[in-house]
């Protein structure tokens, strides 16, 4: 039965149902090699001979961030890394079509775990530049093009997707043939599934009934925290393990044999927002360990590569088989599912899991040549000179030392938000500003400056909030930075490849402030290290007041750093901080290092400097 896009997106967020689709991903045309390898010899399941047995195989992308292809807008050449990973969907789909091949294209599903529409300057165009407004009109976004000639069968909601709104998001899914998932994305009045929270599929079999599969799309909670400015009062996320809990036994209702879910959610079980919501951002796990009833689950968020990951279920004792494959297309996950005949029903008897690396085959030459005109109208864009920059300002060594090109971020930050206040009763507090050192390879070429320069200095869509803190909630605020460096001993030979990023701490979870002065003694333990911390030359007043300019994801409690989440915000803006920046070297014409920054704060071991 088919069944009209639209009708079936209405429907489903209409009555807060998921859609079970009689899908042509099991039409027996002819027995392909594996089927073939299956049937010779056996019975039907009915007590004749040897039960019936089956495989079917579910193929999983997550994090795609915005990567058709093999393309990095920032650098304006094909991507690559320290160990030659490629990204993009051209690359996944030739991926997808060899593991189609092997299987039977009518026994292979393709599921995403999110994280779509955000990422690249590619996606940021379709949503910002000439953003896309419904399937019938205006610009086709590249993504949807792409995954809609991959024949992709349902993809969840990442909290990414809600970064451009939800008219933009709703625009996307429109454009979209399959559905996009989100079991605890709902209605904030309502409490009612604003996404379809459930495909069902049919995979027909030669000889017995069709193996029913079920699809469950779960998002991350923590979209609440992270774009509140989109979702509040609109949408609210309750937890993965409760929505689950809900969801995966209607899946089992509705005859479902096999269960899968596509999760926008780490493994672990950590929160990156404390208790700022009561579910955990990263619950793939517990939806295994605590949620009967699935088989496996394709998992997405964190942007690791995590091949096989086996979790019991606590009630049942079943293995649960999760797969996480990386980020912006670099691996394909691959699930390969066994079940058998037997008393009328199909079981599944075995899972197991894989990822496929993209740098291993060539791209897609079909779905490359169907996004390479919006490609290249984003290279143009991209390109085009909006300043000059004096000096040559490299990012390279910004986490560990005081750099101008985050000299130059904050700045930007702080101005506008000085700006924002002039005439309010906060016009006289000074304003600090936070800055991560998000891209260790942006760079401002001294010279001509392309937007691609400047947007290249900040990867993430993230706007600005102006957070009142006070003196000793500043300190704290550096305290809980500091955390990012191992403790090494005054003694120690100094590596700088290893004094960062302790405890697993990413880069863009560490903040460097300006407009007070401090250093950071990595002698001591974490939690002891500010030191100095002075502001227009004299010591920070616990009392006093400061106007932080902070991001938005920050300020809703992002990397759990202390008191932001719930100071009280005296400025916030819409427009993402990467415009921002392109915005003020439009204006001023000119960068020059020279006229901002200094040595505001420096890394110490008992009080001396480890870097001139």
């Amino acid at each position: 039965m088919a069944l009209n896009r639209r009708d079936f997106i209405n429907r489903s967020a209409a009555t807060g149902a998921g859609v079970a689709l009689a899908g042509t991903a099991g039409a027996v045309v002819g027995a392909s090699p594996a089927e073939a390898a299956e049937q010779h010899g056996k019975g039907h399941g009915h007590g004749h001979g040897h039960p019936k047995t089956f495989s079917l195989r579910v193929l999983g992308t997550t994090d795609l961030h915005g990567h058709a292809l093999n393309w990095d807008y920032f650098t304006n050449a094909e991507y690559d890394d320290a160990t030659h990973n490629d990204v993009g969907l051209a690359k996944v789909a030739t991926l997808v079509e060899h593991a189609r091949a092997e299987k039977g294209h009518d026994r292979t599903l393709l599921i995403d775990a999110g994280d779509i529409i955000q990422g690249t300057q590619l996606s940021y165009y379709y949503a910002r530049v000439e953003p896309i407004t419904g399937a019938r009109r205006g610009p086709r976004h590249p993504m949807a093009l792409a995954m809609n000639h991959m024949k992709y069968d349902a993809a969840a909601l990442g909290n990414h997707e809600f970064n451009y709104g939800i008219p933009l998001l709703r625009a996307f899914q429109d454009q979209c043939d399959f559905p996009l998932l989100a079991a605890n994305a709902v209605d904030a009045k309502t409490l009612k599934p604003a996404f379809p929270p459930y495909l069902v599929k049919e995979i027909c079999v030669r000889g017995a009934r069709p193996v029913k599969v079920g699809i469950l799309g779960l998002t991350n909670p923590g979209i609440a925290i992270w774009d509140k400015a989109n979702v509040q009062g609109r949408m609210a996320f309750p937890g993965l393990v409760e929505q689950a809990k809900i969801y995966v036994p209607k899946l089992r209702a509705l005859g479902c044999d096999v269960v899968i879910c596509t999760d926008h959610s780490g493994l672990d079980g950590s929160t990156s927002y404390g208790d700022a919501i009561p579910y955990p951002e990263n619950a793939s796990s517990l939806v295994a360990q605590q949620v009967p009833g699935i088989d496996a689950i394709l998992v997405g968020h964190t942007h690791v590569e995590r091949p096989q990951t086996l979790v019991v279920n606590e009630e049942t004792g079943k293995t649960v088989v999760l797969s996480e494959p990386l980020m912006w297309g670099m691996r394909l996950s691959v699930f390969d599912i066994d079940l058998e005949f037997d008393r009328g029903r199909w079981h599944v008897t075995s899972v197991k899991a894989e990822v496929r690396n993209a740098n291993t085959v060539d791209e897609d030459p079909v779905v490359a040549k169907l996004v390479r005109d919006e490609h290249n109208k984003v290279v143009a864009y991209v390109n085009q000179v909006i300043g000059t920059c004096t000096a040559q300002m490299s990012a390279a060594e910004s986490t560990y030392k005081d750099t101008p090109i985050i000299d130059f971020l904050n700045l930007v930050q702080s101005d506008t938000v000085k700006a924002a206040l002039a005439g309010t009763a906060y016009a006289d507090l000074p304003v600090l500003s936070e800055a991560s050192p998000f891209s260790r390879t942006a760079v401002f070429p001294a010279g001509p400056l392309s937007l691609r320069d400047v947007a290249g200095l900040y990867v993430y869509e993230n706007t600005l909030d102006a957070k009142l803190l006070t003196g000793a909630q500043v300190k704290d605020y550096l305290e809980w930075s500091a955390g990012y460096f191992v403790q090494t001993a005054p003694d120690a030979p100094v590596d700088v490849t290893k004094i960062t990023n302790a405890n697993n701490t990413p880069d863009y979870s560490y903040d460097i402030l300006s407009g007070v002065s401090y250093d950071i003694d990595i002698a001591q333990p974490a939690g002891s290290r500010i030191v100095n911390l002075t502001h227009a030359g004299a010591p920070v007043d616990p009392a006093a007041q400061f106007v932080l300019a902070v991001n938005n994801y920050r300020s809703g409690g992002g990397s759990n750093y202390p008191h932001v989440a719930t100071a009280q915000s005296v400025w916030s803006n819409s427009d993402e901080i990467r415009n921002t920046i392109i915005a003020w070297v439009q204006a001023h014409g000119t960068v020059d290092p020279s006229t901002f920054g200094g040595d505001e704060w420096r890394l110490t071991r008992a009080g001396v400097p480890l870097f001139s």
